[in-house]
């Protein structure tokens, strides 16, 4: 038996608050596992090692969101015109759904067993899954294999990817955390701008098949070198709670950040507009990609910025930027107009999304840290869910994009608030304090 230790918290030290009941100070076990070295007082915060771990984690987010991110802009359509002809679109949005639910709502279970220790073996055996399911679809012919295949498995393997690999990283950076969850953060803006345009090109030269098989070489590749190279650093612990803590909610910061997140994630932005206002779908197809590419700023730009202001104060005027802007959108009915607002709405949103787990980093142990993040993740995934039906329903109800806009912008403003809230929760002041 191993012996019986305290892990102290590092995280909380810089926040001059009372010490958080997330993790109330409990005796925590040592797990072997192979992959964890060094101690929990020195991050190396820098080096190449550690930066390694970084490339890994963006090689795993380009492979994860990268593929999540190209079906509703290439296969939905594909499928509708081409494979699945007699599926409905309703039908045919059910495999978008599913997958983007899955992409959140297995970090609850794997955020725990990363606190455990159980990383390298999941994280291979669903590399292969991930793998295995991109080649696979590329023999699909019929909706339920699709649904399956592309949806289910593809989208659970995702999920097992994306939420451990965040909390590798916090183990080898905490004075540059916010730094490299940025440069991770900037793999989703690569894949979810290089892949959609690489199958919609590939389609017509070389079939669907081939385009499939080429893509799942690529993502071969990524998650080969992400697991050779990731490594947690901090000895495994068991922190009392299980699974899902609900203790955590009675730390008040933690909850209304939580909320702040589900507000932000029901307002998901909308390019349709530019269709309904005339403007050529392949423009359309391309505001997306000129939104990802521009989100590269924002999420290396907020990670540098975090590190020396605090992710919650940088948080809270860029996600108010992508608010406004998203109400803006539905006003654009020029070619330049939806450009510029694509560029500055890429940039606001890049900022959020490149550091939206980083507060709940620092509200509690380090060696609960996996819990923390996949809480938060999975409670966001239903505010993802629920989103895109929402703001389908009022455009359908008011035939524009107007009143969708202004309702998905709302969501997002009321997101701000909360964090707000949260900063004030924290700091005890309306506008000082790094946090």
């Amino acid at each position: 038996m191993t012996e019986i230790v305290k892990v102290p918290s590092p995280d909380s030290s810089h926040l001059n608050v009372e010490k958080p009941p997330v993790d109330p100070i409990a005796d925590t076990k040592h797990v072997d596992e192979g992959g964890a070295f060094n101690t929990p007082s020195e991050y190396p915060d820098g080096g190449l090692r550690a930066w390694l771990i970084v490339a890994a984690a963006v090689c795993v987010t380009v492979s994860t969101f990268g593929v999540v991110n190209s079906f509703v802009r290439v296969f939905q359509a594909y499928y509708s015109q081409t494979l699945l002809p007699n599926s409905s679109v309703s039908a045919l949005s059910w495999i978008g759904s599913v997958q983007y639910a899955l992409t959140f709502f297995p970090n609850l279970v794997t955020g725990r067993l990363f606190d455990l220790g159980y990383f390298r073996l999941p994280m291979f055996i669903f590399s292969v899954t991930l793998v295995a399911c991109t080649f696979l679809t590329a023999e699909c012919t019929q909706y339920w294999q699709f649904l399956l295949c592309q949806g289910f498995a593809l989208g659970l393997s995702t999920g097992v990817l994306f939420g451990p690999t965040l909390s590798c990283v916090a183990h080898w950076f905490k004075r540059r955390r916010a730094t490299a969850y940025g440069v991770v953060a900037t793999g989703s803006s690569i894949g979810g701008t290089v892949f959609p345009i690489l199958v919609r090109n590939l389609i017509p030269l070389i079939g669907f098949p081939w385009a499939m098989r080429i893509l799942g070489f690529i993502v071969l590749l990524l998650v080969g070198f992400a697991n050779m190279v990731l490594r947690r650093r901090l000895p495994p612990v068991n922190v009392s709670g299980g699974l899902f803590n609900p203790k955590a909610f009675k730390y008040m910061p933690f909850t209304v950040y939580v909320l702040s997140g589900f507000f932000c994630f029901l307002g998901p932005y909308r390019d349709l507009s530019a269709v309904f206002y005339g403007v050529s779908p392949t423009l359309a197809f391309y505001l997306v990609a000129i939104a990802n590419a521009s989100s590269l700023l924002g999420r290396i730009a907020s990670g540098v910025l975090s590190d020396h202001f605090g992710p919650l104060n940088i948080l809270i005027p860029m996600t108010t930027i992508a608010g406004i802007l998203t109400m803006a959108w539905p006003y654009a009915k020029t070619s330049t107009s939806l450009i510029i607002i694509a560029v500055l709405y890429g940039i606001s949103s890049g900022t959020f999304v490149g550091i939206l787990v980083l507060p709940v980093t620092s509200m509690g142990e380090i060696g609960d840290i996996g819990r923390r993040q996949g809480m938060l993740l999975s409670l966001l995934a239903i505010g993802a869910i629920l989103g895109p039906p929402i703001s389908g329903f009022i455009n359908a109800a008011t035939r524009g994009y107007v009143a969708m806009g202004f309702y998905a912008g709302g969501a997002v403003l009321a997101g701000v608030v909360l964090m707000f809230v949260c900063r004030v929760l924290i700091t005890g002041q309306l506008f000082r304090g790094k946090v």
